[in-house]
């Protein structure tokens, strides 16, 4: 008796849908690297190597929980874990029944700042990337100890708020996740009826994965152009998956492979994060379509009772670097970092930013404001008046001045 060889690809399109109906991730590369990751999982030991996947974010409610009880459905002897010793783990690696699928919900209280000494965990990640990555242990009772060495390679994916240490970042497919927006809307998820439906996707891609698993551990995939070093060993056992499935998944494996290489940024702290862009929408833009930096800070210095006059451990208030670096961590529209540009303002270019690049981020973050303001301008004039840039803020929001006003008091001040 014959039966038809599994689709690969079909299948991967399967497992895409399934996360697609319970996760809302913040671009498509996102949906194909978890679901080349889940694959993965069932391939471990066809591997050199296992890349880590990270859902990180800089707010709760963001979806990273609800991504790992996904793939927790779809993965081989999955364990999900918010604050394992290491001991516990290396032994659970070394269970006869296989290598698990090791899931970690709130990493950030094993890295953050909070944690206190968590260098052996640190150590069993990094070391479990690669196979044979081993950690040293005595085992035995009192002085009858022996050194005895387990094996750390495992597959391992992790959730939580903020970022990771470098070395673990530098290991992992990272995706950024954001807040569900009003307009986009999942399926909700019920354990009792949706983990069965998980559980027999993951059962058939155990069994497309036994017919691969020769193919894939001869397989050297070509990696996309300038993706090197570090980056190749993450994305190699990925790209084989993809390469052995066929159909579209080569090219949307290798593009997604680019898109999330140059997506990852650095993360800053996220309560921070919400707290400016607030103060931004509600107390810096008032309405305006776009406000130079200088402009920015002048009114966020202002502000007695937020904390950017003196924000930095010497005292010293918020920079346009410090500025930077706290909404970089937040996406425009397009899904690219928010950073300043150019802004035109009669003969001169000063750097700012626009709303335009900010309103996502309002949209999901930020409490709603206590009144909409519809005031978007593009125009600009001539110079006029003397007030402070905290005096152009109060005029906008009580709207005694047209925005092109506004527009022209901000220009005096980035000169």
């Amino acid at each position: 008796m014959t039966t038809d060889p599994i689709d690969g690809a079909a299948l991967l399109d399967e497992v895409e849908r399934f996360h697609r109906r319970f996760n809302v991730f913040p671009r498509e590369a996102a949906y194909v690297a978890v679901t080349l990751w889940d694959a993965h999982a069932h391939l471990i030991d066809a591997f050199d190597g296992t890349a880590r996947l990270a859902f990180l974010s800089p707010e709760p409610g963001s979806g990273k929980s609800r991504a790992l009880e996904i793939v927790e459905t779809l993965t081989p002897r999955a364990t999900t874990t918010v604050n394992a010793s290491p001991n516990a783990l290396f032994r659970l690696v070394e269970l006869p029944e296989g290598r698990p699928t090791l899931l970690f919900d709130e990493i950030d209280t094993i890295f953050g700042p909070k944690a206190g000494d968590n260098e052996p965990v640190r150590g069993f990640l990094n070391s479990g990337y690669r196979r044979g990555g081993k950690m040293l242990r005595c085992t035995g009772d009192g002085a009858n100890q022996t050194p005895e060495w387990f094996s750390s390679f495992c597959a391992v994916a992790m959730a939580g708020l903020g970022s990771l240490p470098d070395t673990i970042l530098t290991r992992s497919v990272i995706i950024h996740m954001r807040k569900r927006a009003p307009n986009e809307t999942i399926e909700p998820y019920r354990r009792r009826i949706h983990e069965q439906q998980g559980h027999a996707l993951r059962d058939q891609l155990a069994d497309w994965a036994a017919t691969v698993a020769d193919q894939v551990a001869q397989a050297w995939p070509q990696m996309p152009d300038g993706v090197t070093d570090r980056p190749a060993d993450v994305w190699e056992p990925l790209l084989a998956v993809a390469d052995a499935a066929g159909g579209h998944w080569p090219e949307r494996a290798r593009a997604a492979c680019v898109e999330l290489i140059q997506a990852s940024i650095d993360q800053d702290e996220a309560s921070l994060g919400v707290r400016l862009l607030t103060d931004l929408r509600d107390r810096v833009f008032c309405g305006a379509d776009r406000m130079p930096t200088a402009a920015i800070l002048e009114v966020l210095h202002g502000l007695d009772d937020a904390p950017w006059g003196d924000l930095n451990d010497d005292g010293k208030p918020i920079t346009s670097r410090g500025l930077s670096k706290i909404l970089g961590q937040y996406m425009t529209p397009g899904h690219k970092p928010i950073k300043p540009r150019g802004i035109r303002m009669g003969s001169t270019t000063p750097k700012g930013y626009y709303a335009e690049d900010l309103d996502d981020a309002w949209a999901r973050y930020c409490p709603p404001p206590q009144r909409i303001r519809n005031i978007r301008h593009t125009a600009t004039s001539q110079v006029t008046g003397g007030e402070s840039v905290a005096d152009i803020a109060r005029v906008a929001d009580t709207k005694r001045h047209t925005a092109p006003e506004i527009d022209a008091r901000a220009l005096r001040i980035a000169h």
